[in-house]
């Protein structure tokens, strides 16, 4: 009978308590016993298709491995309490096995992973125990995310299997106090938590009237626990090689748009010189670098530098590259604001000073903050100076000889007629051409100045009249607009031809 019971147990992926189709004067002792003799048992162990807990409790492998699968998928979306951490796999220490309210004389069960481990229990169980329905079957529940623990129920078993117990006054002393360990244990995953889990996806053990449903969760909880804290920790792990390779990653393409960028910075930053006897266009000229190379450096490394917080404290990062976001002032202060410890005054401070008017202060906050980060910012040496303005010039060639539209050819030429005369890489917004155009005066001569002061006349023109549009049909400006068009068009070779290397005919 035993024999046909455990098979049927098995082909059904379930379990059974071997009490329940042995004589009734049978007790733990005599079930453990005879199990240890049955070859059927036996057998059923060897091939890893049956395993014993807790001497009376035969457990199908399909069920434990249904109730491990679950657990474990349960492991990956919920906050485990004590379990979540950023540190490194082998920083993570399980907590020592919690017993809260069970008394160790009174149930010994096999605490290691071996699926054919058997173990004694000291006390009897006097009732008799009912079959366990499929696991298939069995309803997954939600899982409870409490970080409390529960007390033991008080045993509804007979006097024979409450002998040698602690009381209930005890039991609950000792469930405190187990508790408060537990909770000083970070990484734990406890027995109560294991426990709660079985119940939750499992509610056939509570529902089918056992005396008490603790004397069959608990030798399961020892069995499933190791096994669950070997599944995390490699989880663990493995999670914390691929952000290890992500961070690498990251940091290493963030220090090759940083050099660029920051070399770029440098070069345009020389230019500056040639206006700090005139203040008003000097502030003109400091802002307008500040707002626009300044500006995407800045935004450049607080993206990545909050990715890089994020991906060591676990958390989920924007698959978005962060040249496609764009950031407000009030977002650059807020990531400034998140970063960890020194680093967030300093990037703060950078943020200060993009909005201010010097691009020196600004440079010497974004040194701190990148030397803070671990990032190394290039310094503009002169032979590094000589190769990107030969690249800058010959880039900023190929624009003006490709350019058809009149009025963004003049802020190109007037750029590269600076390269070609001061040896400067000149970032002039509209407001600063008029400045720049008057510097070039004594360096070139009266017909090419003439040109190129015709031709910024011709430019003012056309865009204030842009800017006085209405858009009515009865207005003429468009007309105006587009007969000034007209004219700085014709003039467009000629101021190609200012510079060497330049088409002299309309692309």
């Amino acid at each position: 009978m035993l024999d046909a019971a455990v098979e049927d147990a098995i082909e059904r992926n379930s379990w059974i308590d071997s009490l329940s189709v042995l004589p009734a004067s049978f007790d733990s002792q005599d079930a453990f016993k005879i199990l240890s003799l049955c070859p059927s048992v036996q057998a059923a162990q060897k091939s890893n298709r049956a395993l014993i807990l807790g001497d009376t409790y035969i457990f199908s492998h399909g069920f434990v491995k249904d109730l491990f699968d679950r657990m474990e998928k349960e492991m990956e979306t919920l906050s485990i309490p004590r379990l979540v951490g950023s540190g490194p796999v082998d920083e993570f220490r399980v907590a020592k096995d919690a017993k809260v309210g069970y008394d160790n004389s009174t149930i010994e069960v096999n605490e290691t992973s071996s699926d054919t481990g058997i173990s004694k229990q000291a006390s009897e169980k006097g009732s008799k125990k009912k079959k366990g329905k499929s696991g298939g079957n069995t309803k997954m529940a939600q899982a409870e995310t409490g970080t409390e623990n529960q007390e033991s129920a008080p045993s509804k078993s007979k006097k024979s299997q409450r002998k040698g117990k602690v009381s209930s006054g005890s039991q609950t002393s000792e469930s405190k106090l187990g508790a408060r360990k537990d909770e000083d244990s970070v990484g734990a995953i406890s027995e109560e938590w294991v426990i709660q889990k079985i119940t939750s996806l499992n509610p056939d053990f509570e529902e089918q009237g056992l005396d008490d449903p603790e004397m069959i969760l608990l030798p399961l909880a020892k069995h499933l626990r190791p096994l669950l804290v070997n599944s995390w920790k490699e989880r663990k792990k493995a999670a914390f090689t691929e952000n290890t390779q992500k961070i690498k990653k990251l940091l290493d393409n963030l220090q090759k748009k940083l050099d660029e960028s920051f070399l770029n910075m440098q070069l345009y930053e020389k230019a500056l010189d040639l206006f700090e006897d005139d203040p008003s266009t000097s502030v003109l000229l400091h802002k307008h670098l500040l707002r626009t190379t300044g500006t995407s450096i800045v935004d450049t490394l607080l993206l990545n530098l909050d990715m890089l917080n994020k991906l060591k404290n676990g958390l989920p990062v924007d698959p978005r590259t962060p040249e496609s976001i764009l950031l407000s002032p009030g977002d650059r202060s807020a990531l400034a604001k998140s970063l960890p410890g020194s680093m967030s005054a300093k990037a703060i401070a950078t943020v200060e000073a993009l909005e201010g008017k010097r691009v020196e202060s600004f440079m010497s906050a974004l040194r701190e903050v990148a030397e803070e980060s671990g990032l190394a910012l290039k310094k503009l040496d002169k032979k590094l100076e000589r190769t990107l303005l030969h690249s800058y010039r010959k880039d900023l060639t190929s624009q003006v000889s490709a350019e058809t539209d009149p009025v963004s050819l003049l802020p190109q030429v007037i750029s590269l007629l600076y390269v070609q005369v001061h040896g400067k890489a000149l970032q002039a917004p509209g407001r600063a051409i008029s400045a720049a155009v008057s510097r070039l005066k004594d360096k070139l001569d009266d017909s090419a100045f003439k040109t190129l002061v015709d031709y910024q006349s011709g430019t003012v023109s056309v865009l204030a009249l842009m800017a006085s549009a209405t858009g009515d049909e009865e207005d003429c400006t468009s007309d105006r607009i587009l007969s000034k068009r007209e004219v700085l068009e014709e003039l467009m070779p000629a101021l190609k031809g200012l510079v060497p290397g330049t088409t002299q005919s309309q692309a």
